[in-house]
């Protein structure tokens, strides 16, 4: 069992069930899903950008990644409808509990100046998206093989129904949010 799983079942739930005042523990909020979203512009003139993220994505994932396509026509981008235009990969299960750990405690503490997430990217519904600006700072990721640095998107659905909720569960979890507004 993934070593965060456990922790949510015997550290995080009885402490939101106190603090918060669930009744009964199917009321406690827990991770659905993580998924994670690269966009590549670029593979409408360069095919082989699009190879290249899809190794990362499945480098970082662990798990095959699917082809996002364009749903409208851009003259102005030189896109048309049904162009691949990025890549995402959903993760539940261990390896969702797996990749939230690496990310918590391995992947934010390598960013540069890093004072924590911004704790006001909730949606309104308990869940929070976090953008990254390089996928070098994955250790799956050999600098020395990559053709562009390119960020992504990370975002993390709970079941909570507040963002307060939402932020009770991740900090928890260990999500590192900034103190004071500084992020």
């Amino acid at each position: 069992m993934a070593r965060l799983k456990e922790r949510y079942r015997e550290e995080v739930v009885p402490h939101l069930m106190e603090i918060c005042g669930y009744k009964n523990i199917m009321q406690v909020p827990r991770l659905e899903k993580v998924v994670l979203n690269i966009g590549v512009g670029e593979a409408i003139a360069n095919a082989k950008s699009l190879e290249a993220a899809e190794q990362d994505l499945v480098a970082i994932a662990g798990q095959h990644v699917v082809t996002t396509r364009a749903k409208k026509s851009i003259a102005a981008f030189r896109l048309r409808t049904g162009m691949p235009i990025g890549l995402k990969v959903t993760l539940r299960g261990e390896r969702m509990y797996d990749f939230f750990d690496k990310l918590v405690n391995a992947v934010l503490p390598r960013m540069h100046d890093f004072q924590g997430v911004s704790p006001d990217s909730f949606d309104g519904r308990g869940n929070y998206t976090l953008g990254l600006r390089e996928q070098i700072l994955f250790p799956e990721i050999d600098y020395d093989k990559i053709d562009k640095v390119r960020g992504m998107e990370i975002s993390i659905i709970t079941t909570a129904e507040t963002d307060e909720d939402g932020r009770h569960l991740l900090e928890q979890m260990g999500m590192p949010f900034a103190k004071d507004g500084v992020s």
